[in-house]
């Protein structure tokens, strides 16, 4: 049984054929304007090593598909992700407590992932020889997919390792198989009432979104952290939002000026002053909004102060 839904398996199918019918390819260098119109699914490993950590050697690595052969392996139950250079290696094994499979969600006190115990998750990161006996630490998936066979096809998650002690020096990395950007972040400056002077970041191990057609525009949705948001962008009348154009808005659109409205948590405008700009779009056969990557600023009531925020909906 395939652990993904239908509209994802849907949405990645849409993905997958706009990225085809525009001509983009890992293999292939676009221009510019079609890059920004179609979202492009992303395939690295980075760590970052605390001195004294056994398996880092205190050092940090970054690798893509294009400096070293990186796959994902295993099932929902078990993943193995490996990353081989030709000269060094790493093994990054993520596994869901006895019996469970993995979703997104934060998985706190793994074990060593082969040898867990009881209702623990399993984590073993390892390099170029270097492994631990006992795992201490803990791990977030934002994405997890798989195909008709439970294998895997898709995978979004960072993890925390400590080899040997609970208190030893730690290896933090990230790990991304064929994902697509999926997240929400807002800046808050102080005076600004809507996000009252915090910062926040919002991805799959602890939020959910949405996009739904709001007039002309989208408005994309998001729910995690104890917070609720909305971020409504509508084009000016008459028009369709446009990859790469930033447009000058207020609270609602009208001829010539585009719309936006960012509120939550109870909180919003009676009067908006702003900017947005859209990145990245990708529509369906249908015309709605199934990717979207955009930036706003807002201010409220007039106010110099300004919420920033940044949307990722699978591009």
């Amino acid at each position: 049984m395939r652990t993904c839904t239908g509209w994802r398996r849907t949405l990645i199918g849409a993905l997958a054929a706009l990225t085809t019918t525009l001509g983009v390819t890992a293999a292939l260098s676009e221009p510019a304007a079609a890059a920004g119109a179609s979202p492009v699914a992303v395939t690295k490993y980075t760590h970052t090593s605390q001195a004294g950590d056994y398996i880092g050697q205190g050092t940090t690595a970054s690798y893509t598909s294009a400096t070293a052969k990186i796959t994902a392996g295993g099932t929902a139950e078990y993943v193995r992700f490996h990353v081989d250079t030709g000269s060094t290696w790493w093994d990054v094994e993520l596994a869901a407590p006895q019996g469970e499979k993995l979703h997104p969600g934060v998985y706190r006190n793994a074990e060593r992932a082969a040898f867990r115990t009881g209702r623990s998750p399993g984590l073993d990161v390892s390099g170029d020889g270097r492994g631990c006996n006992e795992v201490y630490g803990q791990f977030s998936v934002n994405q997890i997919e798989t195909d008709d066979s439970g294998a895997i096809t898709v995978l979004d998650a960072s993890y925390t390792q400590h080899c040997e002690s609970a208190a030893a020096p730690a290896l933090k990395g990230v790990v991304k198989y064929r994902a697509y950007p999926l997240s929400y972040g807002y800046t808050s400056d102080a005076g600004d009432y809507i996000g009252q002077g915090a910062a926040k970041s919002f991805t799959g191990a602890t939020s959910t979104f949405s996009v739904r057609p709001w007039g002309d525009g989208v408005a994309y949705s998001v729910s995690g952290n104890r917070e609720e948001w909305t971020a409504d962008l509508t084009p000016p009348t008459g028009e369709q939002l446009e990859v790469g154009r930033t447009y000058q808005a207020e609270r609602s659109s009208g001829d010539g000026v585009a719309g936006l409205d960012v509120y939550g948590d109870g909180r919003g405008c009676n009067q908006v002053a702003g900017q947005f700009t859209v990145t990245k779009l990708v529509r369906g056969a249908d015309g709605e909004v199934q990717a979207l990557a955009a930036t706003f600023v807002q201010h409220c009531e007039g106010a110099a102060a300004a919420l920033h925020g940044t949307i990722h909906y699978y591009a």
